[in-house]
């Protein structure tokens, strides 16, 4: 069912990175070799090896195409035994088991790290949870996901959500990163805190306010029990150096070792504040609604994927009081977004939609996996 979509997906975007003379750029995979990558990797996920489920990541592409690649003498036919077999060895982050075909049959020829641009990646999350993804162009930062497969349930990413008129940039960057152009680095920091606050599974809340006023503070209760002062600007200073040095992996290790440090916070009860500039503000602050302002009644919630519908729900039906919470804040301070991300690992933006009128709920379970 999602093998045709898919092929057509990676077939545009490949025609658009010809178009700007993109290089190094990955063999177009057809519905067929999909299809069937997909089927033995699905069951390869709801098998254990001794008592743990495989964690891995399969890219589609021959040894040539990639970076520094460990092949394995003898190529090994791709069947669920041997996925499971495979998997402890290259579950780390960032390992791809390589996978190629000749005919109707596909073989495991080994191990990379290095892939190169809009390259089909298969990754098994957890038993049954499938995610298609692709690497970016410029190699730095998230992956794209393309779709989504939990069961029978099929999600494949609607990337024209980006033309809604109030996309907030962060989605907008997720949605449309397969060129260089399209990557704002400034909104990479946002990904990335998205990223590792879902991932330490604790849930939390984080809210990014504007730096050239107070007024969200109208929002918090007092005394915050963990009020920084003077603000913390690690991740800030980081973005003010040259765009030269952001391409190096020292710089990039040192930004998510600073990411990984803020998005750590949200774990604590409350909220996690910082500025639009990145500034760490405070965290464990408890958000309230200030004198005089009516409670949120309303939000409009949608979810970034094909055949997903807009729905207007009361916010306490959309999860529990951090959701609630959060939509109270954006409802109040209209200059200001909500990031939360449950135990469950569902992730939430909240923002403002001056065209709606109303606190808009952008579902980004699916862009984050």
């Amino acid at each position: 069912m999602v093998a045709p979509a898919v092929e057509e997906h990676f077939a545009e975007h490949h025609k658009s990175a010809m178009l700007l003379d993109e290089m190094r750029l990955a063999t177009v995979p057809v519905a067929s070799a999909i299809q069937a990558i997909i089927d033995i990797t699905f069951w390869a996920s709801l098998r254990r090896e001794e008592g743990h489920s495989p964690k891995i990541s399969l890219a589609y592409l021959p040894p040539e195409q990639s970076g520094q690649p460990m092949i394995f003498e003898q190529r090994l036919k791709l069947t669920p035994d041997i996925l499971t077999k495979l998997a402890p060895a290259v579950e780390r982050p960032g390992i791809h088991l390589g996978v190629w075909g000749e005919g109707d049959e596909f073989f495991v020829w080994g191990a990379t790290r290095d892939l190169p641009g809009l390259c089909f990646v298969l990754e098994v999350v957890e038993p049954g949870l499938l995610v298609i993804k692709h690497r970016r162009l410029n190699g730095f930062g998230k992956f794209a996901n393309v779709a989504v497969l939990k069961g029978e349930q099929i999600k494949v990413i609607d990337e024209h959500s980006i033309d809604m008129p109030d996309c907030p940039a962060l989605i907008s960057t997720l949605l449309g990163f397969t060129s260089p152009a399209s990557w704002n680095q400034s909104m990479n920091v946002l990904i990335q805190l998205s990223i590792s606050m879902r991932a330490h599974g604790r849930g939390g809340s984080l809210l990014v306010v504007p730096s050239d006023t107070k007024e969200w503070q109208e929002s918090i209760i007092k005394p915050i029990n963990y009020a920084i002062s003077p603000a913390f600007s690690n991740i800030s200073e980081l973005m003010q150096q040259n765009e030269k040095d952001r391409h190096q992996s020292q710089w990039q290790g040192a930004l998510r070792q600073a990411v990984d440090g803020v998005a750590g916070l949200t774990a604590v009860d409350g909220a996690t504040i910082i500025s639009d500039r990145y500034e760490l503000l405070a965290f464990g602050a408890k958000i309230g609604r200030p004198e005089g302002n009516i409670p949120v009644e309303q939000i409009l919630v949608t979810e970034p994927v094909i055949g997903g519908e807009a729905l207007i729900i009361h916010p306490a039906n959309n999860g529990g009081t951090r959701h609630l919470s959060a939509a109270q804040f954006v409802h109040d301070q209209r200059n200001a977004l909500a990031l939360v991300a449950s135990q469950d690992g569902r992730f939430t933006i909240f923002a403002w939609s001056p065209c709606e009128n109303i606190v808009h709920a952008h579902r980004l379970d699916a862009l984050l996996m």
